[in-house]
């Protein structure tokens, strides 16, 4: 092991003990440390473990012919050259200087005999010398770590240019995927708006809308999350329940495949504290792909249980596979594995990454397993398990209940086709509509029409959508009307904000239409003027 202490000791090599013992002693009462050699196999190797000087006499130099000293000092790295103080005879001084002919040290003569003073001083010198060599090594040291970290973080960003490029390249195909349907789906209303054709369009046109959907969300999802945007809302979860919204929301990408879905559940329940929401964005992810990878036909397996503490859950496919070597970068955003098999089934990048940012925040782990390419691969999500809630009910969350009666219906969007087309929906369902598009135009429309619900966009024109709430709730006449924030931010800290200006409800565009309807059942609750 290396002794750091020895780097700044001298080593002596002096005729007798008693004059090596005075030595030592003289040294180190001024705080230098010395270490005796008794001769020059023992000086040798004694260098090989650092000094920072050598002390020794000329006979040891004229009696080394066969150059163990040269040697040893030969081995020394190219910053570093050992000071070397000879002490040698005015009579001598020649025979030495020859001998010392090509040692590599930094070589001082001391006549002899030596007063104490003067041997001192040459030895703090040389120690002196050795420190600023020591210097040198650090700074090469640091010059060569500074190097190579600069050469890490070159390479890091290099991959991260690449990842940047594939994935803007890459999003810029995977939103150009539906569009190109959903342009096509329009000239085919235009042209045959009552036809059979129509309809097939429409579903089409939706499925391709949620798609682009789920895209843009995930997106934000990363970008919230990594930003600590994202709180999680715990509650005591039956575990089934989660997996059973994840399958519902699967389940058109699944039987679009015509795949063979098998999930296998434990007797008894296992309940968990997780958000609801977010673990069956975890679970859904995960199918989802499992759905896009694997072959027309294949199988997918979930498989739910109990195991000791910990709840788990695992989706298992007879897909694409893995290769072994890059499961430690499945998880790591923008990152897409097997790029030249996968390609045409799409993907960011990103899905993965997300699910392994929710589990962490969780608590909970997420583990691949793939046998290679061609082979399939199995997710195993793990988070504590909880006990039994004493007042147990089904965790299937409330139901939407109905619509209601017609009720009237102000929807206010900058963005005359949103606002145009929320309207029309909402007029196919018997309701009465207005619309405006700035803030102080609500305002206007609604002291006139005294809506019921009001649709509200936050980024408006002349009065931002929660300076049109506050008005709302402080004017007698409209502080009745059920507000729904319609906003394209989704983050908590958005939703606290809108709450605080008098907003009841909080959508994120695009609104789907179970989300309306769900607004109206509310409203359908309400005894309203």
């Amino acid at each position: 092991m290396h002794d750091p202490t020895a780097e700044h000791r001298v080593l002596a090599l002096l005729p007798n003990a008693t004059d090596a013992a005075r030595t030592v002693a003289l040294l180190g009462e001024i705080g230098i440390p010395c270490s005796a050699c008794s001769d020059l196999h023992e000086l040798t190797g004694a260098l090989a473990e650092g000094a920072g000087a050598v002390l020794m006499t000329e006979e040891f130099v004229l009696r080394d012919t066969a150059g163990s000293l040269r040697q040893a000092l030969g081995t020394q790295p190219a910053w570093s050259a050992v000071p070397l103080i000879v002490l040698a005879r005015e009579t001598t001084d020649a025979r030495v200087d020859t001998a010392l002919v090509d040692v590599l040290a930094d070589v001082t003569l001391v006549e002899r005999p030596v007063r104490q003073r003067t041997l001192i001083s040459v030895v703090r010198s040389a120690l002196r010398a050795r420190r600023h060599q020591y210097d040198i090594r650090d700074a090469l040291v640091e010059r060569k770590r500074a190097a190579e970290e600069l050469a890490r973080q070159a390479s890091q960003l290099r991959e991260a240019d690449r990842r940047k490029d594939e994935f803007l390249a890459t999003l810029a195909h995977e939103l150009r995927n539906p569009l190109a349907p959903i342009r096509t789906g329009l000239d085919v209303l235009k042209r045959m708006p009552n036809s059979e054709a129509a309809n097939r369009a429409r579903d089409m046109m939706d499925r391709q809308v949620g798609q682009m959907v789920r895209l843009i969300d995930d997106l934000m999802d990363v970008s919230r999350i990594t930003l600590g945007k994202v709180t999680l809302k715990k509650e005591r979860l039956m575990l089934r329940t989660v997996i059973d919204a994840a399958v519902e929301t699967s389940r058109p990408l699944i039987d679009a495949n015509h795949h063979a879905l098998l999930v296998t559940l434990p007797d008894e329940a296992v309940w968990v504290d997780a958000d609801r929401t977010r673990l069956a964005q975890v679970l859904g992810n995960l199918l989802n792909n499992a759905a896009k990878y694997t072959p027309t036909g294949g199988d997918i397996e979930i498989v739910a249980g109990r195991d000791g503490d910990e709840a788990f859950v695992r989706i298992k496919d007879i897909g694409i596979g893995i290769a072994r070597e890059n499961i430690s970068e499945a998880f790591e955003l923008f990152s897409q594995l097997n790029r030249p098999l996968d390609r045409h089934h799409g993907g960011l990048g990103i899905g993965l990454a997300l699910v392994k940012k929710l589990m962490d925040m969780h608590g909970g782990s997420i583990a691949a397993e793939s046998g290679g390419i061609g082979r399939g691969t199995t997710f195993t999500i793990r988070l504590a398990a909880a006990a039994r809630p004493t007042d147990a009910v089904s965790a299937l969350g409330p139901a939407a209940g109905s619509a209601g009666e017609p009720r009237r219906i102000l929807v206010v969007d900058d963005n005359v086709d949103a606002a145009e087309s929320l309207s029309m929906l909402l007029e196919s369902l018997g309701h009465e509509i207005r619309t405006a598009h700035t803030g102080p135009a609500a305002l206007k429309e609604a002291l006139d029409f005294a809506p019921e619900l009001v649709l509200l966009d936050i980024g408006l024109p002349g009065l931002s959508g929660y300076e049109v709430a506050k008005r709302f709730r402080a004017h007698e006449k409209l502080a009745a009307a059920i507000l729904v924030a319609v906003t394209g931010w989704g983050s908590d800290e958005d939703r606290k904000k809108a709450s605080e200006a008098g907003f009841d409800v909080h959508l994120t565009k695009p609104i789907e239409m179970t989300a309306i309807e769900r607004v109206l059942a509310k409203a359908a609750t309400r005894h309203l003027s």
